[in-house]
């Protein structure tokens, strides 16, 4: 299965540490959302993790990740759902131009609260895709203000 990552997941170590496999790991554009960090975390209220939102003429860029089938039930629980985070079938773009059915995570309604901040440890968990984000999606990241 193809699953786009847009935040914590697109570190590849993380995906290791939540016994995720995949077999592919690439560059992928969301169109029509943007990232957003109000989500409330389930340790801190204060505390925001990712999520997208509609938009239109937004960008996501993030990792398309080929991965088996059966793994992400191992997903579904590091991202809490269905409570916290629910699936949301996409199409994102390749570096190619290719069109790509990916799954993804939404937060759920019930779950985002404006004016939250991501931590300084979690929102680093993105900047190690540096190697496949664009320099501008990375300054963009790197000047979001964290919580420490």
């Amino acid at each position: 299965m193809k699953y786009f990552a847009y935040g914590s997941n697109m570190d590849p170590n993380r995906m290791s540490e939540r016994d995720v496999h995949f077999s592919e790991r690439r560059c992928a554009i969301l169109k029509g959302y943007t990232l957003r960090f109000n989500k409330v975390a389930s340790k801190n209220q204060r505390e925001g993790k990712g999520n997208i939102i509609r938009k239109e003429g937004g960008i996501v860029e993030g990792v398309l990740y080929e991965m088996p089938d059966s793994d992400l039930t191992k997903l579904d629980l590091a991202e809490g759902y269905p409570d916290h985070y629910d699936h949301l079938p996409v199409e994102v773009e390749l570096e190619d131009g290719a069109k790509v059915q990916a799954l993804t995570y939404v937060a759920q309604p019930n779950m985002i609260r404006e004016g939250l901040k991501p931590t300084r440890e979690y929102l680093n968990h993105y900047l190690v895709a540096q190697g496949i984000l664009s320099e501008s999606y990375l300054q963009k990241l790197r000047s979001i203000e964290t919580l420490n």
